[in-house]
């Protein structure tokens, strides 16, 4: 027999779905969604969407995101932080780019630096 190989097909990513909530510190090397909720910290290697119907309780710490739900906690972008037009972000949040929609929320600081990438 002959080794087995895995193919992949499409991008690696998890998600959360509607409905579901998450407490505690969630840690993922690839892409993340989350439609549900999370309370607690979320550090990923890869972007971060919070989908319409998501919502962290939570400091987030990741290379990009994107943001069309509801965020309540202090945000780490090493790359591009991108808030939708129906987005609500109390917090602060350091990025290295960022991008808003027309009517997006956001109630905190703003913090432009250098890319760093997500701590561990």
């Amino acid at each position: 027999m002959g080794k087995e190989q895995a193919i992949i097909v499409g991008a690696i990513h998890n998600t959360i779905s509607n409905g579901t909530v998450i407490s505690g510190t969630v840690t993922a090397e690839n892409d993340f969604r989350v439609d549900g909720t999370i309370e607690g910290k979320i550090i990923c290697r890869g972007k971060v969407v919070v989908g319409k119907t998501g919502f962290i309780k939570g400091d987030m710490d990741c290379t990009n995101a994107e943001i069309v739900g509801r965020v309540e906690g202090n945000v780490v972008v090493a790359e591009v932080l991108t808030l939708r037009s129906s987005a609500v972000v109390t917090g602060d949040i350091k990025i290295s780019t960022l991008v808003i929609e027309p009517e997006a929320k956001f109630n905190g600081t703003c913090t432009m630096a250098a890319k760093e990438a997500p701590k561990k």
